[in-house]
C-alpha cells in the first residue's frame, strides 16, 4: 500500500546533491512563474501569509513585499537554513517551520495561503483531507493561489492537473482566476462563501 504522500527522504536526497534542486534561482521558467503568481493575487497586500514548502525561500522573499508577515515551512532543514540565509534582513516577516502538509495545521488563521509545487505530493485522499483542514484556517474572504506543474514524474502521486481537477471540484471553494499553458497551472480560489470577486468592483469601477 502506497503511503498518503512523498517521504521526507525522497526531499532530503534531492538537497543532499544540490542547494538549489529546482533551480529556482536561475531558470527563467520559475522566476516567470513567481511573476505570474504575484501578479494573480487579487489584492495589494496580506496581513497573514502561509506558504508550505517553501523551499529555499525564493518565492517567500517576493512574498513578502506584499504580506505583513509571512509562516513558511519545509520538511527539509538543508533547505530552510537556505531559506533562512536569504531571508534574513527580513527575519521580521518571516517565521520558518519545519512542518509538511499533513502534519497538525498551525494554530492561526491566514488570509492568503500560496500551495506552490506542492500538492502532487499528497494522494488524492490526502489532498481532500488537505482542502478540508485549509478552509478551517483561511479567512472567509481570504485567498488560495495553486501553482503546478502539469508534466509527469512517476515519483508523485498525483498529476498537477489531477490536483486542479480535484480543487475545482471542491464545494468549499471557489475559483477567482485561472492561468493554464503547456507547463502549468495557475488557479486563485476563495472560500466558496465569500463575497469576494471582480477586482475592479471591490476598487470601485463597475
Amino acid at each position: 500500500m502506497k503511503p498518503p504522500r512523498l517521504p521526507p527522504e525522497y526531499f532530503e536526497e534531492m538537497y543532499a546533491h544540490s542547494a538549489d534542486p529546482w533551480q529556482f534561482t536561475t531558470r527563467w521558467y520559475e522566476e516567470r512563474k513567481r511573476a505570474l503568481t504575484l501578479a494573480a493575487l487579487p489584492r495589494p497586500r496580506y496581513r497573514s501569509a502561509f506558504e508550505p514548502g517553501c523551499g529555499i525561500g525564493v518565492l517567500t522573499r517576493e512574498l513578502a513585499a506584499r504580506c505583513d508577515r509571512i509562516l513558511a515551512t519545509d520538511i527539509v532543514e538543508n533547505a530552510l537554513r537556505g531559506a533562512a540565509d536569504r531571508l534574513a534582513e527580513i527575519s521580521g516577516t518571516v517565521e520558518l517551520r519545519r512542518w509538511a502538509i499533513g502534519d497538525d495545521w498551525p494554530a492561526a488563521h491566514f488570509d492568503l495561503i500560496v500551495l506552490s509545487e506542492v500538492c502532487y505530493y499528497l494522494d488524492a485522499a490526502a489532498l481532500h483531507a488537505t482542502l478540508d483542514e485549509l478552509l478551517g484556517h483561511l479567512d472567509p474572504g481570504g485567498t488560495l493561489v495553486c501553482v503546478h506543474w502539469r508534466h509527469p514524474v512517476p515519483e508523485y502521486p498525483l498529476t498537477g492537473d489531477e490536483v486542479h481537477a480535484i480543487l475545482e471540484g471542491h464545494p468549499g471553494l471557489a475559483r477567482l482566476a485561472r492561468y493554464a499553458d503547456d507547463d502549468f497551472l495557475l488557479e486563485v480560489y476563495t472560500p466558496a462563501a465569500s463575497e469576494a470577486g471582480s477586482v475592479a468592483r471591490n476598487e470601485g469601477l463597475i
